[in-house]
């Protein structure tokens, strides 16, 4: 994997700092802000000095039922070239869910939501990343993400999901700290242990941010300073391994560049002391092994490197299942049924473009834990055949579930059994906050034109009118709900703005045409 080095998240708010900020070796922006043919000057000239743009994508939902939609497959692909990224990356999250596949209102969340960690969740992602893998030109990686609520009857650990995800696949990692501690404080999952069964050699990069407890829930708000045991897990990974690069996310309440250098030498110092703590461990190790060398009666040495040599260069995870050679990065040879290798077998399709890109091949090395090993999901790959059967079952399953949550998050249906009701609740106003904030940014005369009022009408708003679509679809609707309830008293700029923006096209703004409109206002008032 390529080394990045140290970086942070480019945003326009803090372009003009970005470029002038010093020991910064690559960026990462938010693929759906990105026109590939209008690229904006700051990350031009980023490029130009040699520094790595990254997109990121927030919108793609490949934990969701459904298959990735084509067009936004295309479009990242599409800002990965503009940018010669060496990679890209997306979320372990479904974003939408209801539709065809469940026969239900299809429904938008804006926001990124855990999937559930089963079996039937982990099929339908691997396929989702294969589908993505194959659509792009340059490597995956994909992200853990924080969550305020748990799934019902999950049949593995974080650890381990990510784990057999990326030995199916072979896709990238990218771990975000924050969110390891996010997890813990709602969730109670121990950061440790979810580090210490990852397969650490199929991580792209970190991310580290910052956030805020409310009511006993942390919230990965992106919009405060990293606290300090978000520092101490990124020192406890890089005790574990080396990363090839972390960056630091800054969303909004941006603070001053001085603020955020800091930021980003505490980063470094932490990696600093994981560093030193790797080194430490080796340095014991390899004591260790001269130590029980030189003890050993003459000839048990090499007795017993004969009998289990190999298996020196096992690994384990945190629960003790055994690690395959996809995960400590070696090459695994495709056997037939009768064990032996498959000699002059060439890898095809989607085998022979993960290879070309550097990804390991689906389903190499360890047995999936499940009802099917990784020698047989790679042999399913490499020549083509079609999925086991039940995945459409499984997809149908996972669809009712996502629907039926993310209905009880957005439109108010009853919470589904086995979750916590006030988390739900919680998470629900969290996403109707957001979806405010977020609307208020992409239509910001809306705010100006409602004054004071703009919140608690947006609230009410939300209530009962889920988002269906993006967030300036949203925008519309709620101008069209409150134009049709009559709110506020006095219509009249927020009706112009909704019917400049409504049509097909903008109206016209020749002086002649807006006489005629404004004639036509007064006459309707008389």
């Amino acid at each position: 994997m390529e080394r990045l080095g140290t970086g942070i998240g480019w945003r326009p708010e803090i372009a003009d700092a970005v470029e002038r900020m010093p020991g910064i070796d690559w960026v990462e922006a938010v693929a759906e802000n990105v026109c590939p043919g209008h690229l904006p000057d700051s990350l031009r000239r980023l490029r130009e000095r040699g520094v790595t743009v990254v997109p990121h994508g927030v919108s793609l939902g490949l934990g969701g039922a459904d298959r990735p939609d084509a067009g936004r497959l295309t479009a990242l692909a599409e800002r990965a070239e503009a940018l010669g990224s060496p990679l890209v990356t997306e979320h372990i999250a479904f974003v939408r869910a209801g539709g065809p596949l469940t026969a239900s209102p299809h429904l938008e969340a804006g926001h990124l939501l855990p999937v559930p960690r089963t079996r039937d969740a982990l099929d339908v992602l691997c396929e989702n990343v294969r589908i993505a893998q194959d659509a792009l030109p340059v490597p995956l990686a994909v992200e853990n993400i924080a969550a305020l609520i748990c799934w019902p009857g999950e049949e593995m650990t974080e650890g381990q999901f990510l784990y057999d995800l990326a030995d199916r696949t072979g896709v990238r990692l990218l771990i975000d700290v924050a969110n390891l501690h996010t997890n813990h404080v709602n969730r109670g999952e121990d950061p440790s242990k979810a580090l210490a069964e990852l397969p650490l050699e199929a991580i792209a990069y970190v991310h580290v941010a910052g956030g805020v407890e409310r009511d006993g829930v942390w919230h990965d708000s992106h919009a405060h300073p990293v606290p300090r045991p978000v520092l101490d897990i990124l020192t406890d990974l890089a005790s574990r391994v080396s990363p090839p690069g972390v960056l630091l996310e800054r969303d909004e309440n941006f603070p001053e560049p001085a603020e955020l250098g800091n930021e980003l030498s505490a980063i470094r110092r932490a990696l600093e002391a994981g560093a030193v703590e790797r080194v430490k461990t080796e340095l014991r190790s390899a004591a260790g092994a001269t130590a029980a060398r030189r003890t050993e009666p003459e000839g048990v040495g090499a007795e017993r490197f004969g009998e289990a040599g190999a298996g020196r260069q096992e690994r384990t995870r945190g629960d003790g299942e055994l690690l395959g050679a996809a995960a400590l990065g070696r090459p695994s040879k495709a056997r037939g049924g009768d064990g032996e290798p498959l000699v002059g077998v060439r890898a095809t399709g989607r085998e022979g473009a993960r290879g070309a890109r550097g990804e390991a091949p689906a389903g190499a090395g360890a047995a999936r834990r499940g009802d099917e090993t990784g020698a047989a999901g790679a042999t399913r790959g490499a020549f083509g055949l079609p999925p086991q059967e039940g995945a459409d079952e499984a997809r149908q399953r996972l669809g009712l579930a996502q629907a039926a949550l993310l209905s009880a998050l957005v439109a108010g249906t009853p919470v589904p059994e086995g979750f916590e009701g006030a988390r739900v609740g919680v998470q629900a106003r969290a996403l109707a906050a957001k979806r405010a904030d977020v609307v208020a940014k992409v239509a910001p005369e809306l705010p100006v034109i409602l004054g004071e009022e703009y919140r608690s009408a947006f609230l009410g708003y939300a209530q009962t009118h889920p988002m269906t679509d993006g967030y300036r679809r949203d925008a519309l609707t709620f101008a069209e709900h409150l134009l049709s309830t009559g709110r506020p008293g006095d219509t009249r700029e927020l009706r112009e703005w909704w019917l400049e923006r409504s049509g097909p096209k903008p109206r016209s703004r020749r002086p002649a045409d807006r006489l005629a409109r404004a004639t036509r206002r007064v006459l309707l008032r008389r």
